[in-house]
């Protein structure tokens, strides 16, 4: 029985995704006791193949250099901990009706899925899925699986797929969510059952419908802003610790003047401060542009305005609104200071961009990882995400996923074309200054003001 599930990262879900997994006919059978690493390739008679790729085995991580990529290392396998694992021949791999066989592998009426995230699995809060109900779901918004936060209980959930005969388990989600599949990967383990756990990522930051509709908030701003006197559009886009909608919003726009993420540090008053700068576009053009994250300047907030420890129910620290909190900062220096009157209008689209249906590259790229997602659990591989590595599918391995976060780099030429095409300052602090000579870092590298580009280049991150 194949189980998908919702992660409790609280963010929508690719339809397409849910769609792939519990149509996954064209998954592969074949359960391979050898350590091996499939890629999925395309026959010259257009049906799909796996091609396996040997490795030798050993206790250390592996890179092997092949025809066709690099294979960094090993994905756990069911025969790691399970020993004399039977293996099945799938006669009809290489048969040309491989692709219409669909019932050879999965029966619908096996494929289920958990709503309300973790929570779900030991609430039974479970739904069929058959091709029809999820014949439609990639044209829409949103997830049918539901989302939320917190209700991970490792033993509760492991105790339910144990009991209910799962044997597939595709968990989808962000960070938090890939966690919680990691440690429900080693639960498994550890019980020595038969259940491969596949990662399917999803989440707002990177999201190219979220980029596209960012694009309307950006433009109403820059509308409203020029058309009065002083005008300021401020927008807030989604971003908690990651910036990346923000920066490729701005990059798409090129109306944007300002674009502050949590990736790179601002400060608001005195020289070179954000409120100076602000000020300074507004004597040069008589309008401006600012799109921030959510997650940026709280370290700027006042302690009194934020909440101490606090934390929602997936453990992420509660943010305040850092959108009307510089908004009445703009507003409280050009009453008291400037003395220029200004005309500021917030934004706030952060549920809307994420809220419409997926567009068409998004469901390729979607059913792409999906059918890659089932092809590795059919094999007999478990405790990976699926991604994409160098334009290759890949399997990856849940350590891998969790280790770190994925940022935007403020050295990479990237946030260098940003910085180009806003004219805005880095906005490093003295103490930024300070603390990057204390690292031995080179302070051309911090591009500071943007206007060491040459050393930068010489460094080799040429735009």
């Amino acid at each position: 029985m194949g189980l998908l599930s919702n992660g409790s990262d609280g963010g929508a879900a690719y339809s397409a995704v849910s769609r792939s997994c519990s149509g996954g006919a064209e998954a592969n059978g074949d359960l391979q006791q050898s350590k091996k690493i499939a890629e999925y390739s395309i026959s010259g008679n257009g049906f799909p193949k796996l091609a396996p790729m040997e490795l030798e085995s050993t206790s250390k991580t592996k890179s092997a250099a092949l025809g066709f990529g690099y294979v960094l290392e090993d994905v756990p396998h069911l025969s790691d901990y399970i020993p004399d694992l039977p293996t099945y021949p799938n006669p009809l791999q290489d048969h040309p009706a491989y692709s219409v066989v669909r019932r050879y592998f999965i029966d619908v009426d096996d494929t289920v899925a958990q709503k309300g995230g973790y929570r779900g699995f030991y609430s039974r809060n479970t739904i069929s899925l058959t091709p029809k109900t999820v014949n439609d779901i990639h044209k829409r918004g949103g997830t049918i699986l539901g989302t939320s936060r917190g209700g991970h209980n490792t033993k509760k959930i492991v105790d339910c797929i144990q009991d209910r005969g799962i044997n597939q388990v595709y968990i989808i989600g962000g960070d938090g969510t890939q966690k919680g599949a990691s440690v429900i990967f080693e639960e498994i383990r550890k019980r020595g059952l038969k259940v491969a756990v596949v990662g399917i990522p999803k989440t707002i930051d990177n999201d190219i419908p979220a980029v596209e509709e960012a694009q309307r908030a950006i433009n109403a701003a820059h509308v409203e802003a020029t058309s009065t006197e002083n005008g300021i559009g401020l927008v807030k886009l989604m971003g908690r610790y990651s910036g990346f909608i923000a920066m490729y919003a701005t990059l798409a726009s090129r109306d944007v003047d300002c674009c502050l993420i949590p990736e790179s540090p601002f400060y608001l008053e005195g020289a070179g401060g954000l409120l100076e700068y602000i000020e300074k576009r507004i004597k040069e053009n008589g309008h401006m542009v600012i799109v921030i994250a959510e997650g940026a300047g709280q370290e700027l907030l006042s302690e009194s305005m934020r909440p101490e420890n606090q934390q929602d129910a997936s453990g992420n620290k509660l943010l305040q609104d850092v959108g009307l909190w510089i908004s009445q900062k703009i507003k409280d220096y050009f009453s008291k200071q400037s003395k220029v009157a200004i005309s500021l209008k917030y934004i706030d689209p952060t549920y809307m961009i994420r809220a419409i249906p997926s567009n068409a590259s998004d469901n390729v790229y979607c059913t792409l990882l999906a059918q890659s997602a089932v092809h590795g659990a059919m094999a007999g591989y478990t405790g990976f995400t699926v991604g994409s590595v160098n334009g290759r599918n890949a399997y990856i391995p849940f350590h891998r996923i969790t280790e770190r976060q994925n940022k935007v780099v403020i050295t990479d030429r990237m946030w260098a074309r940003l910085l180009l095409s806003t004219n805005q300052p880095s906005f490093f602090s003295k103490n930024n200054l300070i603390q990057a000579s204390n690292k031995k870092e080179p302070l051309s590298e911090l591009l500071d003001d943007g206007y060491e580009y040459s050393s930068v280049m010489n460094n080799g991150f040429t735009c």
